[in-house]
This record gives structure tokens, sequence and C-alpha cells, in this order.
């Protein structure tokens, strides 16, 4: 199995928004081709008519490269297996299927879906395996006839070996499937449509892909694969058998496995939050694989340099939203100011920012940048810890306003406007000592003492570092904003 340069495939069906379980199993296969000095292929799987769609097909491209999980071949980069999307590929997967069915190793089956699940139903009253029971697989020449002449219509199957299927898992080890447990199986619809069964295999086959790593979901087909691969290589078609590598479930709340349908399973979660793509694709790495004990933060070039999908663990991985978050956030003080400036660009205007483009001021968002790029977890973060800088009037939040001005708030505001009126505006600390000073007159420290200037001067009891906060905004805005606390407090 699998000798030569590696190969590997990322091939997902564009239905819906990418999920976080899609994109680790593409972080992997991408990982290890990197590690390797191998190929990346993205085919995209997309014959189910009913259910794929030309906008989920953009948004996988999108996502990839969002994520900066380059190909080597694929949409729009080509290659020597063109063409990279099944939907294109039919002619191939109707020869294929004619070829296996004149070697002998399928057969039409006319079986009515009626038919099969009364025979399935008799097999589990009496204990025995419930799958396909071969009855189709030595139909005479005259029997086919007369199934034809009662207007019915045939799929095709695979036949399976007799024998047990044995192959070494690159992640679960040596694993033994018996022929009870891998009945004959359909390939071909009766309506001439390809199955996922016979397309996938067909595709590595021909793409010469050597590494096959997925999800546990799909554990159960390898061996229907194997059978079919093997069946392949002595008709011509492939070259050898891959190697099967099984990735873990990525398990969401309650021990379930994460599903489409979970709120943090869309990747465009994350997108929508401001997560570094760095930072995401560090923290999914996480989930079955480890970079050391004692590291969890690390690059995506660290990553290449050491994975190996040996290291892989079989147990399910949890997705820890915590987590995630906090490693974004340490991916966000990884960068330099500028980068991180750059980064926020987005949540700096419309539709995320409430503040008009005249009033955005570059040199104060700068000047924040540096205070601000240690408190992000998400990069929208940056629309509420800034926005106090760019609007004519903070933000006012009712809890931060009911939790910080209680009564004898006025007398320490007035205060604490005399000493800021007299602060060298150029100098943070000098701002501090005025209100420390203010605090100490009215028998406050500082932490009490500043909480009425936060809320009047950005409208919440948490934010950036307050005093480099007011040099930036400035000592008129700073002490209009002051006023205006105090007469509502006196109102």
């Amino acid at each position: 199995m699998a000798n030569g340069p590696v190969r590997v495939r990322f091939c997902p069906s564009p239905t819906g928004n990418p999920h976080v379980g899609l994109v680790r199993t593409a972080l992997f296969n991408w990982a290890y081709a990197r590690h390797n000095g191998g190929t990346m292929v993205f085919r995209i799987e997309d014959t189910d008519a009913a259910r794929d769609s030309e906008e989920s097909y953009n948004q996988l491209l999108d996502s990839m490269r969002w994520l900066g999980l380059d190909w080597d071949e694929g949409p729009e980069t080509g290659g020597p297996h063109p063409p990279y999307r099944q939907s294109q590929r039919m002619d191939l997967y109707q020869d294929v299927a004619e070829k296996l069915l004149a070697g002998g190793y399928a057969y039409h089956c006319y079986c009515t879906t009626e038919e099969l699940d009364a025979r399935r139903d008799a097999a589990r009253a009496a204990g025995k395996p419930s799958g396909y029971d071969g009855q189709c697989r030595t139909l005479s020449s005259e029997q086919k006839a007369a199934y034809e002449a009662e207007g019915r219509t045939a799929i095709v199957r695979f036949k399976m070996p007799d024998g047990p299927i044995t192959f070494t898992d690159l992640v679960r080890g040596e694993l033994t499937f018996t022929p009870d447990n891998v009945p004959d199986y359909g390939i071909v619809r009766a309506n001439g449509a390809p199955l996922y069964t016979l397309v996938n295999p067909v595709d590595d086959a021909l793409m010469e892909i050597t590494h096959v790593l997925r999800g546990e979901d799909l554990l159960s087909s390898t061996p229907r694969q194997i059978a079919l691969y093997k069946a392949l290589i002595e008709l011509g078609i492939a070259k050898e058998i891959p190697a099967f590598g099984h990735l873990p479930y990525v398990m969401g709340e309650g021990n379930k496995k994460l599903s489409k349908r979970d709120p943090q399973a869309s990747l465009n979660i994350y997108r929508e939050r401001g997560f570094l793509p760095e930072g995401l694709l560090n923290y999914l790495s996480l989930l079955g694989w480890s970079f050391s004990a004692d590291q969890d933060v690390f690059s995506i070039d660290q990553m290449v340099a050491k994975f190996d999908i040996a290291d892989v663990n079989a147990n399910p991985a949890r997705f820890d939203l915590k987590k995630a978050e906090a490693i974004n956030a340490d991916h966000i003080r990884l960068l330099d100011v500028k980068a991180f400036t750059e980064a926020c660009a987005p949540w700096l205007r419309a539709p995320h920012a409430n503040w008009s483009p005249e009033q955005f001021d570059q040199a104060a968002w700068e000047a924040i940048a540096p205070y601000a790029q240690t408190r992000l977890t998400v990069l929208s973060d940056i629309t509420a810890n800034v926005d106090f800088l760019f609007l004519d009037s903070p933000v006012e939040d009712e809890a931060s306003w009911a939790k910080a001005m209680k009564e004898g708030s006025d007398a320490l505001l007035r205060t604490a406007r005399e000493k800021l009126d007299g602060a060298d505006w150029s100098s943070a600390e000098s701002l501090k000592s005025a209100v420390l000073a203010a605090g100490e007159e009215h028998g406050l420290k500082l932490g009490k003492a500043q909480a009425p200037v936060r809320v009047a001067v950005t409208g919440r009891t948490v934010g950036l570092p307050l005093f480099e906060s007011l040099e930036i905004l400035g000592k008129d805005k700073t002490l209009a904003r002051i006023d205006a606390a105090l007469a509502k407090l006196t109102a």
C-alpha cells in the first residue's frame, strides 16, 4: 500500500456552509502533504444535484483561500487528472461501471425496495445479518429478461469477496471486517447515476491518491472500497490501494458528534467573529493531535514540521469554544502591531462600526491599537473597545452606569474633573495621578475612583487601559463627557 510520493485529497461536497470538522480534515491532509513534500489534491464531490449548489462551491474555495490551505491540483489550479469536479466526470464513472460488470466484479440487481425491506426484517427477526443477501448475484439471462418484462429497473451492485478484509488503519491499527458485516453494495442507481461508493474510489484511483485521511464516520465504507480497489487494479484502472487513516470524531455538547446543525460547527461564524485563520487552525489541529505536552500555541509552519498522521489519537476529540477563543487571543497577541491594525480594518468600518467614515480617526486608532491588541479574544471585539474614540458621545451601557454611578459619584467626578483639568495630558501617568488624588480626597482607592470616570468617558465599566485611553481621546472630549455625566447625575 501507498508507495511513492505522498498524494492526499480533500474532497468535500458543496452543500451548505463549510463546518469545522470538514476544516480539520482539510488541515490534516494539507499538513501531511506539506510535511512529506507531497501533493494536495482538492476535488469537489458534486454528484448530488438536489443538494449541491454553486454558491456552496464558491464558499468552499473562498474558505480554503481564507484559511491559507493551498492546493496543488484542483479547481482553478488544474493538474494532470482533470476535471476536478465529479459532475464533469460522469463518462469516466460509466466506463468503469461497464468494465466492472463485464469483468464479473459487479452485477445487476432487480430487487424492489419492498422486497429488500421484507428480507431485512426477516433476517433481523431470525437474528441474522440484515445486509443484502445476494439474491441477484447469479441471475440467468432468462431471469433478468423476466424481471425487465415486469418493468423492473436494475441498480448495479459490487460483488464483495467471500473472505474477511483486513487492513492497517494509520490511526487505529489493524482492522478486520468479516463478510457478514460487508455485504454486496450498490454503485450505480437504477437511473444510471453513479453513487459515492463508486465515484470516490474511482477518482482516488485515477488521481493516484496514496493516502486517504478522512473522518471516522466513513470507516465502515473502507472495506468496500478496498475490495473495489482490488478489482480496479486487476482491470488495470488503479495502481495500488491507498493507505487509510480515519480521524476521530469531533464531539459537541452532550457527548454527541458535532453536526452541521450545531451553531458552533459553522466556519462562517468564526470568520464573522474575527478569528484569525492561524488561531482557528491551531485549535482545530489539537482535535485529535498534539504539538507537545507543554505547548498548545504554535504556528502553521511549526505544525507542518511536526505533523504525522501516526500521531493522531483515535479517541473522540471534544470541541471547546473557550479554548478555541483563548488560542485565538494568543495568536492576536503574536501579531506585530501593523499586522494587527490591518487585521482589524474590516471591523472599523460599516457594517460592523457604528460611526461614520468621517468620524474615524486613523491616528487615534493607531495610538490605541497596541493597548487593544492585548485585550481582544476575537477581532470583532475591537468595535466595542474603541467606539468611544470616534463617536460624539459614548455608547452608554445601562448596567455599567448603574454599577459605577453610586451615591457620591457626582462629587467624585467634580473633583476628578478639576484634577484632570490641571494635569499633563501628554502623560497617561499624570492622568492616573489626577484620578488617584481625586479618589484620595473622597476616601476611595484608585479602582473605585476610576470607575465613574471610565463610564462617563467610555460608557462601560470594562475596556482598554483607562488613562492611555484618556490621553488618546484628549482633554477637551474627556472633560466634556465628564460634564455630560454630571448633568445627568444632577438632573
